[in-house]
């Protein structure tokens, strides 16, 4: 299989391999999200060396591992290394034999170390001796692309792009791999050929997400609850215990991810931070802000901000949906199968939220649909303090150019109704706005409607309508 999307990271890895300097990059993300895939491909396959860590190894074995690597490239020195430092040091001899591969017209070596978190085990000097590999010969080779990778992202994190020590500000480009995006589904799951319609890639990903290692395991000879009931809801599916072991392969301390996790999952909308300290106090200062970050960074939350609160008061929500879909009904054998519950108010309830989410996760898309690509924004939420029933506003999109769009998000299996009472509705929500926020900027109503919108007397009331085919995009 080819590449699909990553245009701008496929661009990354052009510049480092005819850069005229040496290269130290380090690809991260979470797991299942194609970042050995990607290396893998681009470069077909062919590096100067590769290597990569095993899971749950001793560091006996993982010299073992890299020593006969070191063979498989030409290494001449046959013996185990007795530590890494020695590991390394045949690295750099192999390198400088000149039989190595080098990439041709740039003249690069290509050095690959993938799954880097797990070659660090404990009390080994792997640590020391990148640093001392890189730092006393790698950054003075002009001819020399170095390449990390690892999902474990707090380890690449405090370890590689953080570190305070050998490893300091000598990283030169990063690239932090994200989930698909709508339309890379697609283009993924219709590789080979034409089999799956827009509506069945958007319910995928709100089960799935953009994950790139659970689209490769749609069946299209199966209906998206069909695939849902295999892949998950079957005792033995690939995915049935992906949950739990989701959290453990990227995060040290695992169980406090987890327990905030749970803690923001008892609010769609979100939780601020000092509420996240009254639920959840084993954490609090450096340390939740730490953990808040690495979760932001692998895609399992949004951060973002009330619209009539200060900027550095942020709300956090669950934007994952494979997250969202196993807290709702995996973890705790709510159901035992998808089909059967298709159709029922919980299912419903269910894909409206998990259509919100969607949303969320496409907001660049949104702001290319409303045509305002060009414009500063700044994307909010919004909850009344004074009103009853009491309003909330799950998207806002506040604009530089005095206009806040007022956003709703409706998936329906044909086009959406708007009818008298829910016009009457998004009237009194847009004035309560208005009124609480003592806004002056101009306030539009935006319906994102997964199949568009019926129009009647009373659908004028939406100044503007994005549709499932725009978050195509």
């Amino acid at each position: 299989m080819s590449i699909i999307g990553r245009h701008i990271e496929q661009d990354v890895l052009f510049e480092c391999v005819n850069s005229k300097r040496p290269e130290f990059l380090v690809v991260y993300g979470r797991r299942r999200v194609g970042k050995t895939f990607l290396v893998k491909e681009y470069f077909n396959d062919r590096f100067s060396f590769y290597a990569t860590g095993l899971p749950n190894a001793k560091t006996r074995d993982q010299l073992r591992v890299f020593g006969q690597e070191l063979i498989r490239y030409g290494s001449e020195e046959k013996k185990m290394p007795a530590d890494w430092l020695e590991a390394f040091e045949r690295l750099r001899k192999l390198l400088e034999s000149g039989k190595t591969f080098c990439h041709p017209g740039a003249g690069k070596m290509i050095v690959f170390l993938d799954e880097l978190p797990w070659m660090d085990t404990a009390k080994s000097d792997f640590r020391m001796a990148l640093d001392y590999f890189w730092n006393s010969w790698g950054s003075s080779r002009k001819d020399l692309l170095l390449i990390v990778c690892g999902s474990a992202t707090s380890w690449i994190m405090d370890h590689i792009l953080n570190d305070a020590g050998g490893l300091y500000n000598r990283i030169t480009r990063q690239l932090h791999l994200a989930p698909f995006t709508l339309r890379e589904c697609e283009t993924f799951l219709n590789y080979e050929n034409e089999a799956v319609s827009k509506k069945q890639a958007m319910d995928f990903y709100m089960v799935f997400g953009g994950i790139p290692y659970y689209l490769n395991m749609f069946d299209r000879r199966l209906s998206v609850a069909q695939n849902i009931d295999m892949l998950v809801f079957d005792e033995n599916g690939p995915l049935h215990y992906e949950y739990d072991i989701l959290f453990r392969t990227l995060f040290k301390h695992a169980e406090r991810y987890e327990a905030l996790i749970n803690a923001m999952a008892k609010r769609k909308s979100g939780v601020a931070r000092n509420e996240l300290i009254k639920d959840h106090g084993a954490l609090q200062g450096s340390s939740l802000t730490k953990a808040l970050k690495e979760l932001e960074e692998c895609h399992f939350i949004r951060k973002y901000r009330d619209f009539t609160k200060k900027s550095q008061e942020c709300i956090y929500q669950i934007i994952d949906p494979f997250v969202l879909f196993c807290l709702n009904f995996v973890s705790d054998n709510r159901i035992q199968d998808w089909s059967s519950f298709m159709g029922s108010p919980g299912y419903y309830a269910w894909r409206g939220n998990a259509f919100e989410v969607l949303c969320f996760n496409h907001l660049p898309e949104i702001r290319a649909a409303l045509g305002i690509s060009g414009v500063s924004t700044q994307e909010c939420a919004w909850r009344s303090r004074k009103s009853e029933p009491g309003v909330q506003i799950d998207l806002l999109i506040d604009r530089r150019d005095d206009i806040i769009n007022v956003c709703e998000m409706k998936y329906s299996d044909g086009e959406y109704v708007i009818d008298r009472d829910y016009e009457t509705k998004l009237n009194a929500k847009c004035r309560v706005f208005r009124e609480e926020t003592g806004t002056k900027k101009t306030v539009q109503l935006v319906l994102i409607s997964a199949e568009g919108l019926k129009r009647n007397a009373h659908s004028d009331i939406v100044m503007q309508l994005v549709t499932g085919e725009d978050l195509f995009r």
